[in-house]
């Protein structure tokens, strides 16, 4: 009896086969279910969706679109997009494929019409356009994922496209998937999603349609509006409010001063549409007055704006609205007349201020990124080191960087912050030495800048600056303005009020009241 009983399970075991030929039959089983089912609508739409696909073409077209359409964050998103397909197609392609060598399934169960007109003569597992569909996807939705749901849907309709046109199984496309997910997740831990602390919560007045705020637009800032101007999309959005049209020809300085004076008058708050020189100036005005600033990005990089989560005019009229408001931390330096200038952002002198000026003066001419290369192109190749005395220290310098709050990372002049309300001042030196240049580019290119003997970071709660040559120029908040002969850094000892949307609530901190100090 057991030796009969032994016989029958051995010959069910081979019947049924070992997993990998039963994972096979299914997988076979599931792409001729597939290839025999008719899917309405889909023969004019797949095929068509998988060839855009092709070389990453569809991706990198959405990219360029995501980039266009957002803010900062969008453009990180599609950057992160970018850079999880290329990570996943290079380890398709190099690898994965050449390591299995799947022949490519039989097309006798697959209709005429569905075929690709040029099968791929590469081998089959994994699928390279579902890693690259995932990796983007995914990419995107790590960074931002209101985007990341729009293109979900794409992406897993190019994934399937390549099991209904008959040029892959469904384990290839699940295989793929799992690569393109885990190429986004390894970008991801190199270069970490920015997660920002919300600052201290702050009392700001509620008004309603905008009634109390007075908004100075400056025309000057950022690229000029093409359908309707930005004071006709405040005046539509905030009925009640004070829209003041600046011009370049118009004194920006003076319209705040007055705007800001006529919101203490009403109990109300100061706005302004402009970039980050524009909102230095309104933040200046509203601390001397004390009242809430609420800023509208308008201009080229809009840095505090994104900082703060503000991405678009409906999140700051949001906010304004309902009195949503929070303290952040200001710095200042002491200018040439030995007045406090404060700045919300970043000071510098050397290579940066002079990157600044020339970006400037070649923006109107060519446009703001080409300007930008080709004022970093020149500068690294024609800027020498400026002679310093940091807090008592001589030094010789290509940069003395100094941000308002800690920017993580290491950087020669890194782009966001988690906390506006930290207290510190983000310290960060590029010293001059032999081939400085090459071995700093050369370090920032492997990631070990932080090791490098011509890169220094701290954090400092003051910094002083002497020694300063005559003629040399600084740059604060994307303002460019000649340096005084010693400066001193510092926090001003009032934070000031900003109106911005609530962060998520993982990332608040547990006071809400006062400064970082």
């Amino acid at each position: 009896m057991r030796r009969r009983t032994r016989e029958t399970a051995a010959r069910l075991v081979a019947g049924c086969g070992s997993l990998p030929e039963r994972l096979g039959r299914l997988d076979r089983q599931a792409f001729r279910e597939v290839a025999r089912r008719r899917w309405p609508g889909a023969e004019q739409v797949l095929p068509r969706l998988s060839r855009s696909a092709n070389h990453g073409v569809l991706w990198l077209g959405t990219a360029v679109g995501v980039a266009a359409l957002s803010g900062r964050t969008g453009r990180r998103a599609a950057l992160r997009g970018a850079g999880s397909l290329a990570v996943a197609s290079t380890v398709v392609n190099t690898m994965a494929k050449w390591s299995v060598r799947r022949a490519r399934p039989a097309l006798t169960d697959v209709p005429a019409v569905r075929r690709l007109r040029r099968q791929p003569a590469t081998t089959s597992f994994p699928s390279g356009h579902a890693a690259s569909a995932a990796a983007f996807a995914f990419g995107v939705a790590l960074e931002e994922p209101r985007w990341g749901v729009l293109i979900a849907p794409v992406a897993a309709s190019v994934a399937f496209s390549r099991v209904y046109t008959g040029v892959h199984y469904p384990s290839d496309v699940l295989a793929g998937a799992a690569v393109g997910v885990a190429a986004a997740l390894v970008v991801r831990r190199a270069f970490p999603v920015p997660r920002r602390v919300a600052p201290p919560a702050a009392d700001a007045p509620a008004l309603a349609d905008g009634d109390g705020l007075t908004v100075v637009v400056n025309h000057a800032s950022g690229v000029p509006a093409v359908l309707t101007s930005p004071a006709d999309c405040l005046r539509s959005a905030l009925p009640k409010a004070e829209v003041v049209d600046a011009t370049e020809d118009d004194d920006f300085g003076t319209l705040v001063e007055k705007a800001a004076r006529q919101a203490a008058e009403r109990g109300g708050a100061l706005g302004v549409w402009g970039g980050d020189g524009s909102v230095n100036r309104a933040a200046a005005a509203a601390a001397r007055c004390g009242v809430p600033l609420a800023v509208f990005p308008g201009g080229t990089y809009n840095h505090l704006a994104a900082d703060l989560g503000v991405q678009s005019l409906a999140q700051t009229v949001a906010a304004v609205c309902a009195g949503q408001a929070a303290h952040i931390d200001v710095a200042r330096f002491t200018g040439s007349d030995g007045t406090a200038v404060p700045y919300l952002n970043t000071f510098s002198i050397g290579a940066y201020p002079e990157l600044v000026r020339l970006r400037e003066r070649w923006a109107r001419r060519v446009g703001s990124w080409p300007a930008g290369l080709l004022a970093a192109a020149h500068v690294l190749r024609t800027s020498r080191p400026v002679p310093l005395v940091i807090d008592g220290r001589q030094r010789e310098v290509w940069l003395l960087f100094a941000g308002n709050c800690a920017y993580p990372g290491a950087g020669l002049a890194p782009s966001h912050r988690r906390d506006l309300a930290d207290g510190r001042l983000d310290v960060r030196v590029v010293e001059g030495g032999t081939f400085a240049r090459t071995r700093l580019l050369a370090a920032a290119l492997t990631g070990a800048l932080h090791r490098s003997p011509f890169y220094r970071a701290r954090t400092a709660t003051s910094l002083r600056v002497s020694g300063i040559p005559r003629g040399t120029h600084l740059a604060y908040d994307g303002e460019v303005t000649t340096a005084p002969e010693h400066t001193t850094l510092t926090k001003a000892p009032e934070p000031l009020v900003v109106y911005r949307p609530p962060g998520p609530p993982a990332e608040r901190r547990a006071r809400t009241t006062g400064g970082a100090r």
